[in-house]
């Protein structure tokens, strides 16, 4: 028999002609996009992000508006199709037009991939910084109402270049041709961590960007909760004058990393010389165990600082290695447990992770930088949304999923879409594993 694209034949079953083709009409892989439509409409977020973009052009010859397109190029990210090239395809999509407030066959389609990369290359910094902030508010709306304290980590990760991207430069650190961008995360006392801010920044990575990062996040943070402590956890990279003078001006706390000197080795030698004795005499016999720690706060200069400042050393021995670290901080905790509670943003890298390779925040490869820190935020509001679902997932055996799982499991659902003239029925897989899961996301995230 002659196979063609229109007929795929498979073994036959029990005598029968098993073939297949694409002409089955209406039917989605993507039912879970309505979920992530239903996250939105609770949030509110993509309306806001689209009130902070200028639309320059010709309202007259204007198809698809700023809000469809920002919903449309979001949605897609949350289910897994991060280039805008999908959309030579999935703007007919029946799932998707419903997320995007779409009929799925008498509206028109969704924008197409060159619809896509203009309205991508036409944003300005303003619209880009104004689409910041107002990720942070809405953020900081899901946080509960009684909030008294959050902490904020931010860190910086690599994002590999590819090609000639603007201001993509050779990064030593990383030993790559890249570019640095920021990350920050708040956590309220229900202990979600939300990604609140992402930052583009150059392949030489530094200091940019990290004052205006915290500033956005602190201020609307204030916005909303005026007298909340607010605490900043960050490594070794951020412990330095310039973070440590912008965290007294905002009058916040912290709990920086600090990279070690001459200066700090000598005043913890007591400390690091009690962590040996301690291993090698102790009655606990460290040594048995492997790891011995001693912890000792003591003031602190270094010449860049305008004061002195408590700093924290751990002076840890693991199998015979004394490995000191130490950490700069203004919380009103004992040694060990301010330490302990430093040690909280390594979690974080764990967000960073996900947030790169289940929300692919690495998908910046447009030519201007501004474009690809559009694109960054992009996928930041695709996190945003994702978080909601997996905070609508607690109860569920989805409770603990990361993004990954969660579109694996409720949002890569098989339905029939069927439009009439009053309505539009959407018949899900009656064979659906997540029944219950998805039943109970989508109560939660109603009303």
């Amino acid at each position: 028999m002659k196979v063609s694209a229109q007929s795929l034949p498979f073994p036959s079953v029990r005598g029968k002609v098993v073939s297949s083709d694409f002409d089955g009409g209406d039917i989605t892989s993507d039912c879970g996009a309505l979920l992530v439509g239903r996250a939105d409409d609770r949030i509110g977020l993509i309306s806001a992000l689209a009130d902070q973009v200028i639309d320059a052009r010709q309202s007259s010859k204007v198809r698809h508006t700023v809000e469809s397109l920002l919903r449309q190029r979001v949605v897609a990210i949350a289910c897994g199709y991060e280039d805008a090239n999908d959309f030579d395809t999935l703007s007919s999509d029946p799932a998707i037009k419903l997320a995007c407030g779409r009929a799925p066959k008498s509206d028109l389609d969704l924008g197409s991939q060159p619809t896509l990369s203009r309205f991508e290359n036409s944003v300005s910094k303003k619209d880009v910084a104004s689409m910041g902030y107002a990720i942070a508010r809405c953020v900081v709306a899901q946080l509960p109402a009684r909030t008294r304290q959050v902490v904020l980590d931010i860190d910086a990760y690599e994002d590999p270049c590819h090609g000639q991207q603007e201001f993509e430069f050779f990064n030593g650190y990383y030993n790559s041709h890249c570019y640095v961008p920021l990350a920050l995360y708040v956590t309220g006392p229900d202990g979600v961590q939300r990604l609140i801010g992402a930052i583009l920044r150059t392949g030489k990575g530094g200091s940019a960007g990290v004052q205006s990062a915290i500033e956005i996040a602190v201020g609307a943070i204030r916005e909303r909760f005026p007298r909340t402590k607010i605490i900043l956890r960050a490594d070794c990279g951020f412990g330095n004058a310039d973070v440590l003078w912008l965290c007294d001006k905002l009058r916040i706390s912290y709990a920086l990393g600090l990279s070690s000197n001459e200066r700090l080795q000598v005043l913890s030698m007591r400390t690091q010389m009690q962590a040996c004795w301690l291993y090698t005499f102790g009655k606990q016999r460290w040594a048995d165990q492997g790891v011995c720690r001693a912890f000792a706060g003591f003031d602190y200069k270094a010449g860049t600082w305008e004061r002195a400042r408590r700093v924290i050393i751990k002076a840890e021995i693991t199998n015979g290695e004394l490995n000191p670290r130490f950490i700069v901080s203004n919380l009103p905790f004992p040694a060990q447990k301010a330490y302990g509670f430093y040690c909280g943003r390594g979690d974080i890298e764990n967000r960073i992770k996900e947030f790169k390779l289940d929300l692919y925040a690495g998908r910046t490869s447009c030519h201007r930088f501004i474009a690809n820190q559009f694109r960054l935020l992009l996928h930041a509001a695709a996190s945003v949304l994702m978080t909601a679902i997996q905070e609508a997932a607690k109860g569920t055996e989805l409770a603990k999923a990361q993004a990954g799982t969660i579109r694996l499991r409720l949002l890569k659902l098989g339905a029939r879409v069927v439009e009439t003239s009053r309505r539009v029925w959407v018949h899900m897989s009656s064979s659906f594993p997540n029944k219950y899961a998805w039943t109970a996301v989508y109560a939660a995230l109603g009303p």
